[in-house]
């Protein structure tokens, strides 16, 4: 039977780094304490994870370098989420008020702010050129991918290689960087830790498109947030372009014309009938499992004398997620 055994040993190395970014000190107060409130929420902290398991390809024990650069990735990723909150407008974040709902934009805007200033700081400490020129790059990459999301939703039909492509440069790139960068402090050459870096980059695809998938079939209680959200935003995921790319001109019109009249409940019932009904559904669970399979070879294709069981069980546990 497999466990995650290796994966909780890692996580329990991680708390006590936690701790130190959710106790945010600092005055005034109110835009501390939502910084503390995003971080405290949970989620599966799986970015760090991948950077100290990038790291342990390399070596046995971690370093005041690993745990800042784990600190860094996930304050960087809630800094993203508490933007991404606003622009989707989204009421909930891992079953918990989004910080804009529960305070307001500006607060969450500023919060945000303050955690990229806290990332700067963190990579700034590891003292790492190479690092710190890698994460702008990807940090630019990431904002790249997310206009390109938002342009996607005023546009009649995306192409899923276009889809795609966004998704590597939203979601991707950031697990691939978590990657890179921990092998590189691990000791890792360059030419090797650009091989987790791609690494990363497959797992982000396959983990977006289950997002995809289960922001409209998964269940409210364990995803922890609206379903059926990508739906009434009308978001142009793998999942709703291979719907529409399958529909003829009477079914496309009908959807069209149904945003304005029909309520929220109607309107993902109704598409999820038409996912189903075009196999869109199946076929993104398709995509996802065949990049699982060739992440499965990239990573016993990297030459590395350390503990390969931590990337393992994240990956394992990435495709079989329910949340």
């Amino acid at each position: 039977m497999f466990t995650l055994q290796k994966l909780t040993e890692l996580y329990h190395e991680f708390d006590a780094a936690l701790a130190q970014i959710i106790e945010q000190p600092g005055s005034p107060r109110e835009v501390y304490e939502p910084i503390s409130y995003i971080l405290k929420i949970g989620g599966k902290r799986i970015r760090p994870a991948m950077a100290i398991a990038a790291f342990k390809l390399y070596q046995n024990e971690t370093n005041t370098a690993i745990i800042q650069l784990a600190q860094a990735v996930e304050m960087f990723h809630n800094f993203t989420l508490l933007h991404d909150d606003i622009m989707d407008k989204s009421l909930l974040r891992r079953g918990k008020e989004t910080v804009h709902i529960k305070w307001d934009e500006s607060t969450a805007i500023l919060c945000g702010d303050l955690l990229q200033i806290e990332v700067y700081e963190k990579l700034t400490s590891i003292g790492n050129l190479e690092i710190l020129t890698l994460f702008n790059q990807m940090a630019r990459e990431l904002c790249e991918g997310q206009m390109n999301d938002m342009n996607f939703e005023n546009r009649d039909q995306i192409s899923n290689t276009d889809y795609l492509q966004m998704i590597t440069q939203k979601t991707a790139v950031l697990l691939g960087f978590s990657m890179q960068s921990g092998a590189l402090l691990g000791g890792a050459s360059s030419e090797e830790a650009k091989k987790l870096y791609n690494l990363g980059i497959g797992i982000g695809v396959s983990f977006q498109l289950m997002d995809d998938y289960l922001d409209t079939f998964g269940e409210k209680a364990k995803v922890g947030k609206q379903i059926g959200g990508d739906i009434l935003n009308q978001k142009k995921t793998f999942l709703w372009n291979e719907m529409w790319n399958h529909l003829d001109a009477s079914d496309r019109d009908k959807i069209t014309n149904m945003y304005a009249h029909f309520s929220d409940e109607e309107m993902i019932a109704h598409i999820k009938q038409k996912m189903i009904q075009t196999g869109a559904d199946q076929k993104t669970l398709q995509l996802a499992q065949e990049h699982t399979i060739k992440n499965t070879a990239l990573l016993a294709n990297i030459n590395a004398s350390g503990d390969k069981t931590y990337l393992e069980e994240i990956m394992k546990m990435l495709s079989e997620r329910e949340s």
